[in-house]
C-alpha cells in the first residue's frame, strides 16, 4: 500500500513538472506565495528546512491548501528531519545530498525521496539506493541542459530533476534534455514580489512557467 501511494505521489510530481522551492530568509508571505503559485497552476511546492519556521509553513500549507496542492520538505539531511517533516504534513522529501538513511526513512513512511547528486556515479548510486527521482544539483554548473542530456545517454532509465539555475527561458531546454521535472527557486518564487506583497504578479509568473512546460511538452509530442 505504501509503495502504491509513493508511486502515485511521484506521478503527481512528474505530471506537475515543476517543484516550486519556497526558500527565503523569512517565512513572511510564503503561505501566500504558495497560494499564488497554486492559483497560477503550479501545485507542487517544497519548503526547505533552512527557511525560518519551515515546519510551521509546511503545516499551514498542508492544512489549508487542500485543493490539490502537494507540499514537501527540502534540505532534509537525516532520518530525524524526515520524521519531523512528515509530522508537519510533508508528502515528499528532497535533499541536496545523497544519504541512504534519508531514503530509507522516507520510504518507511510511504513518501517519495529525491536526494541530490551531481556526477554520473553519484546519480547512479542514489538511484540504485532507491531514489524515486534524483535531484541534479547544482544543475547549471556543469553545462546546463547539455550536461543532463549527456548523463542520460548511458543512463536513460533514471528520473532526474535539475535544480539550481533553472529559469523560465530554459524550461524547454531542460525538459527536452530528459528531465522528468524541474526544481525552481528564486527565478519562480521571486523574493521581490513576496516582499512587495504582489501575489497577483506571482500568479501571473506561475502561469508563464505552466505555459512554458505545456509548450515544451507539446513540442515533444510532435
Amino acid at each position: 500500500m505504501k509503495c502504491d501511494e509513493r508511486r502515485h505521489l511521484v506521478e503527481m510530481i512528474e505530471s506537475a513538472a515543476v517543484v516550486a522551492i519556497l526558500r527565503a530568509a523569512s517565512d513572511r508571505g510564503l503561505f501566500q506565495a504558495c497560494q499564488a503559485m497554486a492559483a497560477g497552476g503550479l501545485k507542487v511546492a517544497e519548503v526547505p528546512l533552512t527557511t525560518p519556521n519551515a515546519l510551521g509553513v509546511i503545516g499551514r500549507i498542508a492544512r489549508e491548501l487542500t485543493d490539490g496542492v502537494l507540499i514537501g520538505a527540502g534540505s532534509v539531511l537525516d532520518a530525524d528531519a524526515v520524521h519531523r517533516s512528515t509530522d508537519a504534513g510533508a508528502r515528499f522529501i528532497v535533499s541536496p545530498t545523497f544519504k541512504p538513511e534519508v531514503i530509507e526513512a522516507s520510504h518507511a513512511l510511504g513518501l517519495p525521496c529525491m536526494p541530490g547528486a551531481l556526477t554520473p556515479t553519484e546519480i547512479l548510486t542514489a538511484w540504485e539506493a532507491g531514489a524515486d527521482i534524483v535531484k541534479v544539483f547544482p544543475a547549471h554548473r556543469l553545462g546546463g541542459a547539455a550536461y543532463l542530456r549527456e548523463v542520460l545517454a548511458p543512463l536513460p532509465h533514471i528520473k532526474l530533476m535539475p535544480t539550481g539555475g533553472v529559469r523560465l527561458e530554459s524550461v524547454g531546454d531542460w525538459l527536452e534534455a530528459g528531465a522528468v521535472c524541474l526544481g525552481i527557486g528564486t527565478s519562480l518564487i521571486r523574493p521581490d514580489l513576496i516582499e512587495a506583497g504582489d501575489f497577483e504578479a506571482l500568479t501571473r509568473h506561475a502561469r508563464a512557467f505552466v505555459s512554458a512546460v505545456d509548450a515544451a511538452r507539446s513540442q515533444g509530442d510532435n
